[in-house]
């Protein structure tokens, strides 16, 4: 019996930390891949346009 409520839990439990790993994921390499872009592009006249 506790080996089925163990496998109950894990079941439940690992999408939710999947999905939010992948968020956390997807949130840093957003901000990793903007701050890139605004440090390759300083002086550009576009960035006053991009807001």
């Amino acid at each position: 019996m506790p080996g089925a409520i163990a496998i109950l839990v894990a079941l439940l439990i690992f999408p939710v930390i999947a999905i939010m790993g992948t968020a956390t994921i997807a949130a840093a390499l957003g901000y990793l891949l903007n701050r890139d872009a605004e440090q390759r592009n300083e002086g550009s006249e576009l960035l006053d346009v991009n807001l």
